[in-house]
């Protein structure tokens, strides 16, 4: 049994709403601190391979014992990380948690993050970070880095880590022209959100095993013909409050088959973009449409041929209920929910 408070949400949902679920029962209720513990921590005895430091206003890492596995230094005022501290579990320590702090990378010495070899989680979320710290595990599965200052992302630094699944780098100031790269390598990449950064345009090399890619909230006005293509296990794509516009969507750019939504909302569309039939979620509220394309939704209509959207949403655009053609129902006849207003 894992020593965890409560573990992450699912991805699905973590990737959603970018929390963190640190909840838990206070430390004293887990039992008394074992004797190697760290006096400014706690390391209850009956989870003896987890320390909690969190929340002690602690100005550094403490130096920490052997046998740790789960390592929680999250809400405090740690400024930097001076080596050594890691040394006694630079082959055990598999989550390291630093998310709301005030590290940057000048105080990172050699000799900590650097060393840690068997790490699988990496949360650093929520401070003054300005390029990525990637530790050499190629256990690394989860990579949690928003709401910090970084301007570029090297390409290179992920190549190895084979077994990564999840990277959060939203709330950032990545440019397009800095990640060039920066995804290449991870073969089981499952999630990638980029949102609330300067991006131009979708990341670019991004692995073919991704199934969600959030980019909301950038300045992003076109979309690469035959870019999802490349993407085939693609399910989930956001785009939301971008400067996306017609000219910018090659024909037919969102007809691919694997994806189950597709959020183009408060954008500057004037028309409905083209879509496979087999897409349920599609988001289109505070564009600029002006016309109800039904063509874009169906090309052909029949028993087999339909529509699987269960969700419209076409509201604050330029179209009413009354822009549907009389044939909208056979084509959409899965739709439980049409918003126009």
């Amino acid at each position: 049994m894992f020593p965890l408070r409560v573990p992450l949400l699912a991805i699905l949902v973590s990737v959603v709403l970018c929390q963190y679920d640190y909840d838990y029962p206070p430390v004293s209720m887990l039992g008394p601190s074992g004797p190697n513990c760290n006096q400014e921590c706690d390391c209850p005895i009956s989870f003896p391979s987890a320390m909690y430091c969190d929340s002690r206003k602690l100005k550094f890492v403490p130096i920490v014992p052997t046998g740790i596995k789960y390592l929680y230094l999250q809400n405090n005022q740690i400024q930097e990380i001076k080596a050594g501290v890691f040394d006694n579990v630079t082959d055990t320590l598999r989550w390291l948690i630093l998310d709301h702090n005030q590290i940057t990378n000048g105080k990172i010495e050699k000799g900590t993050i650097d060393k840690l070899t068997a790490l699988e989680k990496l949360f650093f979320s929520y401070n003054d970070l300005t390029e990525p710290i990637i530790p050499p595990s190629k256990s690394l599965d989860e990579l949690k880095m928003m709401h910090n200052k970084l301007s570029k992302f090297p390409s290179g630094l992920l190549t190895d880590k084979e077994n990564l699944t999840s990277v959060n780098v939203q709330f950032n100031q990545l440019t397009s022209d800095a990640i060039s790269g920066a995804f290449k390598g991870p073969k089981k990449m499952l999630s990638l959100d980029v949102s609330h950064n300067k991006l131009k345009k979708l990341p670019a090399g991004v692995p073919s095993s991704l199934e969600i890619l959030y980019a909301d909230f950038n300045d992003i006005d076109s979309v690469g013909a035959g870019y999802l293509n490349k993407l085939p296990s693609l399910q989930y794509l956001r785009i939301s409050n971008n400067k996306l516009v017609d000219s910018g969507l090659p024909a037919g750019v969102f007809n691919v088959t694997s994806l189950v939504e597709l959020d183009l909302s408060f954008n500057k569309l004037q028309s409905i973009p083209e879509i496979n039939e087999q897409l349920e979620q599609l988001y289109l509220q505070a564009n600029e449409i002006n016309k109800f394309d039904l063509g874009s939704l169906c090309k052909f209509v029949g028993p087999l041929n339909y529509s699987h959207l269960k969700h419209l949403r076409l509201d604050a655009n330029n179209i009413t209920h009354s822009s549907m053609p009389p044939e909208s129902s056979n084509c959409l006849r899965q739709a439980s929910n049409i918003m126009f207003e």
